[in-house]
């Protein structure tokens, strides 16, 4: 036991550990081609990678997701705004008999411009990637890492000297995913007290 810590209960990791709390993720539309169609699936391991145009997730060998990129070398991201989770909540419906996902007819989407794929419609940032790499080896996860080579987003989610960020966000709020199985609108933010000097 730690001083002054009586309360910390050790959590076993002989089995995953990251459903025994809340974490804060992203939540974010991941696009692939198949063979005459595109497939949408929710991810809420994604994040840039670094600080430059890469951009990362984690996905399942398991998936068609997986083997979609790993044939076709490329994917799109979506972003879905609080109000559009219902999207989201579409992607991530089971395939039928025969491996079809005919629920994903019914979401609006558009096609990406450098790249063979589609974005959803009503999301705010859209990246479009080509693949980078594939790291396996994590349980059976792997990471999927693109090079982001086009970008748009909503005028309403771009950053302005003009305007005061606070209030941008208020409304303009983003979508969090609350691992596991809840999710947030983030409204209100404060600035990050970084010290005098930090430089990234």
């Amino acid at each position: 036991m730690i001083a002054g810590y009586d309360k910390l209960v050790a959590l076993p990791t002989d089995r995953p550990i990251w459903d025994r709390f809340f974490g804060v993720h992203p939540l974010v539309i991941v696009g692939s081609k198949e063979e005459d169609t595109y497939n949408l699936a929710p991810k809420h391991l994604a994040m840039p990678l670094g600080w430059d145009n890469y951009f990362v997730f984690v996905c399942s060998s398991s998936h068609r997701t997986y083997h979609n990129i790993r044939r076709h070398g490329a994917f799109t991201v979506s972003y879905p705004r609080p109000s559009d989770v219902l999207l989201a909540s579409l992607t991530a419906a089971p395939r039928c008999e025969d491996l079809s996902k005919p629920v994903l007819l019914m979401l609006p989407t558009f096609p990406a411009r450098h790249i063979d794929g589609a974005l959803v419609k009503g999301c705010y940032v859209f990246l479009e990637c080509t693949l980078h790499s594939i790291m396996d080896g994590f349980g059976p996860n792997s990471l999927i890492i693109g090079r982001v080579v086009a970008a748009t987003a909503h005028e309403d989610a771009l950053r302005d000297d003009q305007r005061d960020e606070s209030d941008q966000i208020y409304q303009n709020p983003l979508l969090a995913y609350l691992n596991p199985g809840r999710l947030a609108e983030i409204r209100q933010s404060t600035a990050f007290p970084f010290p005098k000097g930090f430089t990234r």
